[in-house]
């Protein structure tokens, strides 16, 4: 989740444009100079989407269930990683040119020994590139999160506390562990955050809305120690797929909530102070703790209220637009506060769900 520099970006703009065209239904854009009809409220706006990776391959692998997305400024490529892969070894699948993405190649995940972390021993859920060019990458079997070395070596892990561990072993819940993993631009802190709420967060009654992020503060010598909990709200129904750092202790939080008649939602929600909040880690139950355990956020965009740009979906969707959404990138190349967020959904490698891509810009408090 790295910083593109401007005068590539510029370049390549030119280019995804000219690839764009040739796209025809499978991609759509609009002016960024017209927020009344691409207004993705309150502070984004959509620019254009694009199916060109849905059902597609690359090496002979099978592009799709991409979870997370960040930026390789040494290969000028996106990469995400490939959630339960569902024929072969964990991969981390890279592209480029989000308006009108190209494959370009897969990376396979080994263990110590070399052995590949297959089905059972690994569930990708999130990446991001660290400064040295180590890949950081969180699994939700463990959980764990893991350093990869640039040819998929694992080179070290990061400490899980115990009660993050799956029942019954610890509180965490199947499907709803490590989802969200970030690291700040200046590659000081990494952020891990489960989608679900631990159970001993819950409340004796009523739904669980309450998550911890892990926070991690790098270490002069290499790697990275965990610094603190934090305490996140999310809304009722909706559960935390994706994270991303855009500033100093400033992060972009993707919530999600799928219903069988309405679809997919998507809400993107701008947290500051994370590398300095209450520390809850001693917390036993967050639903207990006083307000100001739990960070504050504020909503950046409602995905369902952007334009369908003519997007079309192969089930029930109040927006077209709308799909499994579980990758999130933030590219400040374009100024201090205005952001470039590119995000990929999760086909499942389901014949009901597609692989999109879809380009937003917004005004990050």
């Amino acid at each position: 989740m790295m910083v593109h520099r401007a005068a590539r970006r510029v370049a390549r703009q030119v280019v995804v444009a000219a690839a764009a065209g040739a796209l025809g239904a499978s991609s759509a854009t609009l002016s960024a100079d017209s927020p009344g009809s691409n207004a993705c409220p309150p502070s984004a706006a959509a620019v254009g989407f694009s199916d060109a990776l849905d059902r597609t391959s690359v090496g002979g692998v099978k592009i799709g269930g991409l979870s997370d997305l960040a930026y390789d400024p040494r290969t000028e490529e996106y990469v995400s990683v490939q959630d339960r892969s569902s024929d072969g070894p964990a991969r981390l699948v890279f592209f480029r040119f989000p308006a009108a993405p190209q494959a370009t190649r897969t990376l396979t995940l080994h263990q110590p020994d070399g052995a590949p972390y297959g089905l059972g021993t690994f569930d990708g859920e999130g990446v991001a590139v660290l400064p040295n060019g180590d890949y950081l990458v969180s699994s939700e079997t463990q959980p764990s999160i893991v350093i990869f070395d640039r040819k998929g070596r694992q080179r070290g892990t990061l400490e899980i506390p115990a009660r993050f561990r799956i029942i019954p072993n610890g509180q965490g819940v199947i499907n709803g562990s490590l989802e969200a993993l970030a690291v700040s631009p200046d590659g000081k802190f990494a952020y891990a955050m489960t989608g679900s709420s631990l159970t001993g967060d819950e409340p004796a009654r009523g739904e669980g809305v309450l998550r911890r992020f892990l926070v991690y503060r790098s270490m002069p010598g290499g790697g990275y120690a965990l610094a603190r909990q934090v305490g996140y709200r999310v809304d009722h129904g909706n559960r935390v797929v994706a994270v991303a750092a855009y500033g100093e202790g400033r992060l972009l939080v993707m919530e999600s909530a799928y219903d069988a008649v309405k679809g997919n939602s998507i809400r993107l929600y701008a947290v500051h102070g994370v590398d300095t909040a209450s520390d809850v880690s001693a917390v036993r139950n967050l639903s207990d703790a006083p307000p100001g355990a739990v960070v504050g956020k504020m909503l950046v965009a409602d995905l369902v209220r952007c334009p369908a740009m003519h997007a079309t979906s192969p089930r029930p969707q109040i927006n077209p637009l709308m799909d499994n959404y579980e990758g999130l990138q933030v590219d400040m190349s374009q100024g201090r506060r205005r952001a470039r967020l590119h995000l990929v959904s999760d086909d499942g490698f389901s014949a009901t769900q597609i692989t999109r891509v879809l380009t937003l810009t917004a005004d990050l408090p």
